[in-house]
């Protein structure tokens, strides 16, 4: 591989199916989490605006991104009272929650794994994350499955219980 003098000091390093290393997935995170701060103050009437207003807090990136991450946050067009469209997401994440998504919840003594319909499992971790429930340390999500990390095996019951509740409400 050949460096040039505008490439960053860190290559990244890739892992198990091309999954890059953090500084990538940080940076969609990021801008997941900018895109979802923009649409709950309600900016944003089309695809393209939202490039632009994320390019003003330096994140470029383009549309067919900003599409894919309109789909993972739930976000829909609706009408101003205006007249005019905007962007949405819902408030409360609980209620945004894609349960009819998920087919099962399983676990043994040390994780949890939630199964989901095929290519919904960024999704249902997406929207996991976004709960920020205590007893969560963190998801990983492939294609079908989401593997949830507790906090502690200790509260492993009223966790199982909690992501039950959530997934059986679809």
């Amino acid at each position: 591989m050949i460096l040039r003098d505008d490439s960053p000091d860190e290559v990244p390093r890739l892992h198990a199916y091309g999954v890059e290393d953090s500084p990538r997935m940080s940076r969609a995170k990021e801008r997941r989490k900018a895109l979802r701060k923009l649409l709950l103050a309600g900016r944003g009437s089309t695809q393209a605006e939202l490039c632009d207003l994320l390019a003003d807090r330096g994140m470029h990136t383009t549309q067919s991104t900003i599409s894919r991450d309109l789909k993972l946050l739930g976000a829909h067009r609706g009408i101003r009272e205006d007249g005019s469209f905007v962007y949405r997401i819902e408030q409360d994440r609980r209620s945004a929650f894609p349960a009819h998504m998920v087919t099962a919840v399983e676990h043994n003594e040390v994780m949890i794994v939630i199964r989901t319909l095929v290519g919904r499992a960024p999704v249902v971790g997406v929207e996991l994350d976004a709960l920020r429930h205590p007893d969560v340390l963190g998801t990983v999500a492939g294609d079908d499955t989401v593997l949830v990390v507790p906090a502690s095996t200790k509260r492993m019951d009223a966790l199982v219980n909690a992501l039950r509740e959530l997934c059986e409400r679809g």
